[in-house]
């Protein structure tokens, strides 16, 4: 082939000899698709015959498989049927572009095939300019041009306009290697180079067939990506060190490279390239825009004199560029700082731990990664551990264990597990380096931060985070901000996550402080360092600021918590909480000093008490006792002047509350579960108080008129209290409440018809309060109300004329109502979108009398945004007339009577419940089988087995 054709001028209507020149078979690992790796076109006259035996020696050399056209392929102007197959079989086409090329009718025929492959399915094309330049082959200009014109004598018109279009576009593609630029050596070392290069690129990969969760992250790009556009994109991935974005980044890459004329994954930046403290930003941006370039072209050395280069190269070509782990925005800058430096459709992908890196650049397509779900973790490990998803036999438990030690992020799992086990509690070489890069990067202040947050504070509430550490640090919204930036942490619903693999890693840094000595570490975690701080009498324990324990331990000595004397932050849950002095302990002792505290968390304890005396707790801002089940009393907190979180749910034994008036910066109380306690403290000065939860406080009976100057409550839950009678009249007076739960209150007969005067009510719940005979008037002033929950009012009869002023209600849930009447005058339907009348068995509309509704109202059709309908239940309806075309979901199950459906469903994918509905006629079966797209599968087969049973069908 390539080099048994001795001149293809002096053959286009001869018989080649056969050569004894012969490369060998093609590997097993050639993909199924193609017959060939490459194709070469060329003209043999103008290429050295000793160029040509070097060249395929090398080929040979590696492995490479060359088409060869043997004397079985007939010569003639055009190419026959065993070319083309031969030339659309082949992965590449060699492209060897000299001055007599265009002489040869059989090349161009060839050039327009390889051309119209490549459109078609992409086959990656190579040029190679052998002493012609690129530019005479698209213009076709020049001594090039001279033989060209030649050739397109006596042509026809159409195939002139072919050969044009090929050359144009072969002559488009990047010149990567300039042979006249370079010895007969380095030509043929650099072609043969870029050949493997390019199958290596387009081989199948299964590099990442074993990594889990891979496919979803591909499906997350997509849309971020939309390789169907013209337009230059950029794209971020952003997540924590060791989460997988390079992984991600690299199978992007492979998957699409070839796809691009140019493309380069230049990876671990930011060590590779980090930018020397003593350089200025320009010469910085010179050198690394020379290593882009380099890598880009696959060209050594090259110098680059001002940083308009990458524009004026690249800005006609499509290119592929990813590059790994930035984090400074000069990196950034230098090689792709403008879309305009880059041919349309052009895509330059980041992965970085910085979201300012990608914010300054302006980039808003980002793919934020994730922790991986905990049986993805287990799913990674077990592949590295055993080579499939599961664990095997007699390994589960063992499988579990890593993951709980390393937790979810990615690079912990990457442990040769066997061998690590027996360690991973107490070291983390292996990862250390990649973590302490990101951990070193950040200022003092930002380092102090990330380790409070490491020994004490993952997991919560920011405001909580940000009240406590207010005194430590000159801005903690900031630090915390600057953290997800970095990727270090991340809030999920308003709670600070950081990643178990960090969380490991801040507590190390802490204990390295001082290893043989755990007093002056400033956080206890672990129980063996917390027993020796509290069992030894001499210890210096002066710089413990944080004690966190969550197993059981003992200390055997009383003056433990006096030599605390700097403790700022103690959390004891479960057995912790009941062996610090050696027996349960009921009582701190008398000399502990909670001066500089400002978190107390206490959960599951034992205490009866928590001290006698008035202690200083003017630093406290978090009191969480949570399921202190002993727990009868608490102490005077008058002194707890800025505490924010009062948690005492599930304190059954707590009778009453102390006085909590100089508490004036209180924002969450949660007396859940408080069964005992019959009276609320007066909280008269708790203006700051946003959240109240007094759920199943079941000897409360009233709610007092205090309340009232709750001016910034929000939401208020009394649910389950069975003995509250009545609201207080002050209640109007919150007027920032915004969700009011009174659901189960089943003793409560009306409301306060101050009520109205929430005019910020979005969402109220009176479920199951089954002595509530009516709602009060004054509940048209509730104008921003968006949902209402009076499911099984049993008592309830009517619903006020003033509900038509409820424009906002979106949500009305009536189900169980049995004695429920309604006026659709009395019903705002302008926003409604979902209705519940389910077993209203008597429900019965302004001009029915019947007592068992048959038909529904025809107010129903005209709710014009109504998604939801439950009708489930209403024994007596026998037809149903047309509905909304916006219902999506309609339930009409166990409607035992319900017979004709006078209606259509005009929403395509409407989900439709008719279980036990066994009266339904033939023409309503019909209707709903034979609606569109929408879900019965389930239903169906319901159907065929009850209506089977009673003879239907």
């Amino acid at each position: 082939m390539f080099f048994n054709r001795k001149s293809r001028s002096h053959q286009e209507n001869k018989t080649m000899a056969s050569s004894s020149l012969t490369l060998p078979s093609p590997p097993s690992s050639l993909p199924r698709n193609w017959i060939h790796h490459a194709f070469p076109s060329f003209h043999g006259a103008d290429v050295h015959e000793n160029f040509l035996s070097h060249l395929v020696k090398e080929f040979r050399s590696k492995a490479i498989d060359l088409f060869i056209d043997n004397d079985n392929i007939e010569r003639s102007k055009s190419i026959g049927p065993a070319l083309i197959e031969a030339i659309r079989g082949s992965r590449i086409a060699i492209v060897l572009l000299s001055k007599n090329y265009a002489s040869s009718t059989w090349c161009l025929n060839e050039l327009v095939e390889i051309i119209k492959c490549k459109e078609e399915f992409g086959q990656t094309v190579m040029p190679l300019f052998y002493k012609v330049d690129p530019t005479d082959v698209k213009k076709q200009t020049g001594d090039f041009g001279k033989v060209f014109k030649k050739t397109c004598k006596g042509k026809q018109r159409e195939e002139i306009r072919r050969w044009k279009h090929a050359l144009m576009e072969v002559a488009q593609i990047l010149l990567v290697i300039p042979l006249f630029r370079k010895t007969e050596v380095e030509m043929i070392a650099a072609i043969v180079t870029d050949v493997l290069n390019k199958l290596n690129l387009s081989a199948p990969c299964s590099d990442f067939d074993s990594l889990v969760g891979m496919e979803s992250h591909m499906t997350i790009m997509g849309p971020l990506l939309r390789l169907d556009f013209d337009e230059v994109r950029k794209i971020g991935i952003l997540g924590p060190p060791g989460i997988g974005k390079t992984a991600i980044a690299r199978s992007l890459f492979i998957r699409y490279s070839q796809d691009f004329q140019l493309s380069v994954f230049i990876d671990n930046i930011k060590t590779k390239y980090a930018i020397p403290a003593s350089s200025d930003d320009y010469s910085a941006k010179l050198y690394l825009q020379e290593q882009f370039m380099s890598q880009l072209t696959n060209e050594k050395d090259i110098k680059i004199p001002h940083l308009g280069v990458v524009k004026d190269r690249l800005k006609d070509k499509k290119v592929l560029i990813v590059l790994d782990d930035v984090d400074n925005l000069v990196q950034l800058e230098a090689m792709a700082n403008e879309t305009l430096w880059f041919g349309p459709g052009s895509r330059i992908i980041i992965t970085t731990q910085d979201h300012r890196v990608l914010k300054s650049s302006r980039i808003n397509h980002i793919h934020m990664v994730k922790l991986p779900s905990y049986l993805e973790a287990l799913q990674m490990f077990c592949m590295r551990a055993f080579g499939q998803k599961d664990p095997n036999d007699g390994f589960g438990m063992r499988a579990c264990e890593v993951i709980n030690l390393v937790g979810k992020l990615p690079l912990g799992i990457r442990h040769d597990w066997r061998e690590a086990l027996p360690s991973l509690r107490t070291h983390l070489d292996r990862d250390r380096d990649i973590l302490k890069f990101s951990y070193d990067a950040l200022r003092d202040e930002d380092k102090r931060l990330f380790l409070h947050i490491a020994c004490f504070f993952n997991l919560e509430p920011v405001d909580i985070v940000e009240g406590c550490l207010a005194k430590c640090f000159l801005d903690v919204t900031q630090g915390v901000r600057v953290l997800v930036e970095k990727s270090l942490i991340s809030i999920e619903y308003n709670r600070i996550e950081m990643a178990e693999l960090l969380v490991h890693f801040g507590r190390n840094i802490v204990r390295e402080q001082s290893d043989s000595q755990p007093g002056k570490h400033q956080f206890l975690n672990k129980p063996i360092d917390i027993h020796e701080v509290l069992s030894d009498d001499k210890s210096d324990s002066g710089s413990v600021i944080g004690i966190d324990l969550n197993e059981d331990t003992e200390c055997t000595t009383e003056r433990a918590f006096e030599r605390l004397s700097n403790l700022q932050f103690l959390r004891i849950f479960g057995k912790g909480s009941t062996n610090l002095a050696g027996s349960e302990m009921t009582c701190f002792p008398s000399n502990f000093n909670p001066k500089f505290l400002a978190k107390l968390h206490l959960q599951d304890s034992k205490l009866e008490k928590l001290w006698g005396e008035i202690k200083p707790l003017n630093n406290l801002k978090c009191m969480d006792l949570r399921n202190s089940s002993n727990l009868e009393k608490l102490p005077d907190l008058s002194t707890a002047t800025n505490l924010q979180k009062l948690n005492l749910s599930y304190c059954s034994r707590l009778e009453e509350l102390p006085d909590l008036s100089t508490d004036t910066n209180l924002q969450e109380l949660n007396l859940n579960y408080c069964s005992r306690l019959e009276e609320l403290p007066d909280l008269s000065t708790a203006t700051n108080l946003q959240k109240f939860y007094l759920s199943y406080c079941s000897r409360l009976v009233e709610l007092s008129l205090s309340i009232g100057n709750a001016i910034n409550l929000q939401k208020l839950d009394l649910s389950h209290c069975s003995r509250l009678v009545k609201l207080s009249l002050s209640i109007g007076n919150v007027i920032n409440l915004q969700k009011l739960d009174l659901s189960h209150c089943s003793r409560l007969v009306e409301l306060s018809s101050s009520i109205g005067s929430a005019v910020n009510l979005q969402e109220i719940n009176l479920e199951y309060c089954s002595s509530l005979v009516r709602l009060p008037f004054s509940f048209e002033n509730a104008v921003n109300l968006e949902s209402m929950n009076l499911k099984y009012c049993s008592s309830l009869v009517e619903l006020p004329f003033s509900m038509r002023n409820l424009g906002r209600l979106s949500k009305l849930e009536l189900k169980g109502c049995s004695m429920l009447e309604v006026n659709q005058a009395n019903i705002n339907l302008e926003s409604l979108d979902e209705l519940d009348l389910s077993d209203c068995s008597s429900l019965k509309s302004y001009h029915e009398s019947s007592t068992d509704i048959q038909e529904l109202d025809p107010w129903i059709g005209r709710i014009s945004r109504l998604q939801k309908l439950v009708l489930k239940g209403m024994k007596k309806l026998t037809s149903l007339q047309q509905l909304p075309d916006s219902v999506v979901e309609l339930d009409a199950s166990h409607c035992f009577s319900l017979e004709r459906l006078d209606c259509t469903f005009r929403n395509p994918g409407i989900h439709l419940n008719f279980k036990s509905c066994f009266e339904l006629n033939q023409e309503a079966i019909d209707l709903i089988i034979h609606t569109p797209m929408m879900n019965i599968t389930e239903m169906n087969i319901t159907w065929k087995t009850e209506f089977t049973n009673h003879g239907r069908l």
